[in-house]
C-alpha cells in the first residue's frame, strides 16, 4: 500500500518528533586530538587504573568504542578529570595501536580468546621444578602463544632447592630459550630477583605460570613497594596451588626502568586462537626449509620438506624435533 503520492516533497514526509530536545544521534565520532595518553595498569570490574603524566587515575571505557575492551599494557587515549583526585572519573576514548598480545583461551574448544596482556616484549613462564611437579605441556603452551603473540620467552624456574634443573633444560635446550634458575632461599633473600631483573632492564615482562610455582612471590621480590598476597600452599592430592592473584597488575621496575606485569595464576593455557603456520616464524633456521613444503603442510608429515632440510645440515635436528612438539602441543592435554 502505497501511503504517499508519486510526487512527494518534503513536506509530505512525516518525521518523529524529538521530545528531549536534543542534537539528533550520528554516527561520526569525535578526533579527541588532545586527548592525554596514558597506560592501563590494572583492570576491575569495568573500571580502569591508568598512568597518565605520571598520575595515578580511575577511568571508564567509552561507549563509542563499542565491545572493543582495554587491556593491562594497552596505550590509551583518556579526556576528563585526569588530576587521579578521590572520586574523579576520567574516559578512556581511543585504544592505540597494539605492538604484541598475548591471548588465551579456557581450552582448545573454546572459540572466544582472551587477550591477557598487550604491549608486552617480554613472557617470563615461571615453574616450579617440585612441589608441585613442572609441567612440560603447559610450558609448551605458553611459548606458542609467546611466539604467536609476538613476545620474546624468559624461562624462569624456581625451588632449585628441591629438584635439579637438568632435565628441564635439556627439553628446552635447543629452543635457546634465556632462563634463570632459583632456590627458595635466594627468592627469599632477594638474590633470586637480581637476577631475573637482569633480563628485564627496559622491557616491559608479564609474567605468567600456574599456582603455587612462587610467581607473585617473584614480583613482590622485584616491586617491594607493590606486594601482592602470595599462595604459599599447595594442594597435597593434585599438586597445585590455589588462585591468589584474580587480575593482571604491571608494576614499575623503578632500578630498571621496565614493567613487570603480575598475572593470575593458570590451570590450562587454550590454543584454539592460534593458527599453527605462525608458529615457524619463531625458527628462523628452520623457516628457509619449509620453501620445499607442500601446501598446507602441517610440518609432521612424510611429505615435509624440513626433514631433508635437516638431513643436509641447515638446522640441528633437536630444533624440528622442539618445532613438532609445540605444533602437536593442541592436540594433547596439558597434565601429560
Amino acid at each position: 500500500m502505497r501511503r504517499y503520492g508519486k510526487h512527494t516533497d518534503e513536506d509530505d514526509i512525516r518525521t518523529r518528533p524529538n521530545r528531549r530536545g536534543n542534537r539528533p544521534r550520528t554516527h561520526i565520532r569525535p578526533k579527541h586530538e588532545d586527548a592525554a595518553e596514558g597506560m592501563v595498569l590494572t583492570v576491575d570490574r569495568g573500571r580502569l587504573t591508568c598512568l597518565v603524566n605520571g598520575r595515578t587515575i580511575m577511568a571508564m571505557k567509552a561507549r563509542e568504542l563499542g565491545r572493543k575492551a582495554a587491556v593491562v599494557g594497552d596505550r590509551v587515549a583518556l579526556v576528563g578529570d585526569l588530576s587521579g583526585a578521590k572520586d574523579t572519573l576520567a574516559r578512556i576514548v581511543r585504544i592505540e595501536e597494539r605492538t604484541s598480545l598475548l591471548r588465551r583461551t579456557a581450552d582448545d574448544d573454546d572459540p572466544y580468546e582472551r587477550v591477557v596482556v598487550a604491549n608486552a616484549d617480554q613472557l617470563a613462564i615461571v615453574t616450579a621444578l617440585a612441589d608441585p611437579e613442572p609441567r612440560p605441556r603447559l610450558i609448551d603452551r605458553c611459548l606458542v602463544a609467546a611466539y604467536d603473540g609476538g613476545l620474546e620467552p624468559l624461562l624462569v624456574m624456581t625451588k632449585s632447592d628441591l629438584a635439579p634443573p637438568d632435565e628441564l633444560l635439556d627439553l628446552y635446550g635447543a629452543l635457546d630459550i634465556p632462563y634463570v634458575v632459583t632456590s627458595r632461599e635466594e627468592l627469599e633473600s632477594g638474590d633470586a630477583a637480581d637476577r631475573v631483573r637482569e633480563h628485564l632492564d627496559g622491557k616491559i615482562t608479564a609474567f605468567v605460570g600456574h599456582s603455587g610455582v612462587g610467581k607473585t612471590t617473584l614480583v613482590n621480590a622485584l616491586v617491594p613497594k607493590e606486594r601482592r598476597r602470595t599462595t604459599g600452599h599447595v594442594n597435597a592430592v593434585t599438586g597445585r596451588g590455589r588462585h591468589t592473584t584474580t587480575s593482571a597488575l604491571a608494576l614499575p621496575l623503578t632500578a630498571t626502568e621496565g614493567w613487570a606485569i603480575d598475572t593470575p595464576g593458570v590451570r590450562s593455557f587454550g590454543l584454539a586462537h592460534i593458527d599453527p603456520s605462525r608458529v615457524i616464524h619463531a625458527f628462523p633456521d628452520l623457516e628457509p626449509g619449509t620453501e620445499g613444503c607442500p601446501r598446507a603442510c602441517s610440518h609432521d608429515e612424510p611429505d615435509c620438506a624440513l626433514d631433508e632440510w635437516v638431513a643436509e645440515g641447515h638446522a640441528d635436528p633437536a630444533r624440528l624435533y622442539s618445532l613438532r612438539r609445540l605444533l602437536a602441543t593442541r592436540e594433547r592435554k596439558e597434565g601429560d
